[in-house]
């Protein structure tokens, strides 16, 4: 210029002096500040990552144990089946051997009914002698088979009723036990769930505080 005066440099030396009785930033102050914010923004990921991972432990504690009751429930469903239909064929286990006994029964009167009707025709008397002891030996014969057969009957009852109270009992054991396991499961996640949410919160809190301690040493 003509009179040596540069606007530039006039306005560079009013933006970088400070005025009377105001605030000098410097520049290690402002890298202190933009630390804090950093600080401040790395705790707020970790609290966010802290609070994602809770969440995931508590979604998959809420599965675990949804899971165990659903299984539990069809497993009881299931023994429930399969114990009915051990009691059916231990009833038609009794009753095939109650129609055997039956059948002994039948044969054992056309028997000695055709014994009868065989010393009729000889002149036989049918109260006495040899008739008579045919028939009792009959008789004999046939009742203890029939007494075989009726114990059959009570025993495959009895088994059938047996087996199918220690299907259910030994299901409803277990189902106990996988739900008592998954409930455990359960409360481990819970557990680390609260964890990870405080130690996430720990983790911010001593960031934060690096980043205020930073930018206080700086002023």
């Amino acid at each position: 210029m003509a009179n040596g005066f540069d606007p530039a440099s006039a306005m560079e030396t009013q933006m970088t002096a400070a005025p009377a009785g105001g605030f000098n930033v410097s520049a290690g102050q402002m890298y202190a500040v933009a630390g804090l914010i950093n600080a401040y923004g790395a705790s707020q990921a970790q609290q966010a990552q802290a609070i994602n991972q809770q969440t995931a432990y508590l979604v998959q504690a809420r599965d675990t144990l949804a899971v165990a009751e659903v299984r539990a429930d069809l497993s009881e469903q299931y023994a429930t089946i399969q114990a009915g239909r051990m009691l059916k064929r231990a009833d038609m286990e009794a009753m095939n051997y109650k129609i055997a006994g039956n059948t002994l029964l039948r044969n054992l009167r056309k028997t000695n009914a055709a014994a009868r009707a065989r010393a009729a025709a000889s002149g036989v008397a049918l109260g006495e002698g040899s008739i008579q002891g045919i028939q009792t030996a009959n008789v004999q014969a046939v009742m203890r088979d029939v007494d075989i057969a009726e114990l059959n009957a009570l025993t495959a009852q009895v088994l059938g009723f047996e087996d199918a109270s220690a299907m259910l009992q030994s299901t409803e054991l277990q189902s106990t036990l996988n739900l008592f396991q998954a409930r455990r499961q359960a409360g481990g996640l819970e557990s680390a769930a609260a964890t990870t949410r405080r130690t996430g919160g720990l983790l911010a809190g001593a960031t934060l505080t690096q980043g205020l301690i930073g930018a206080a040493r700086t002023f």
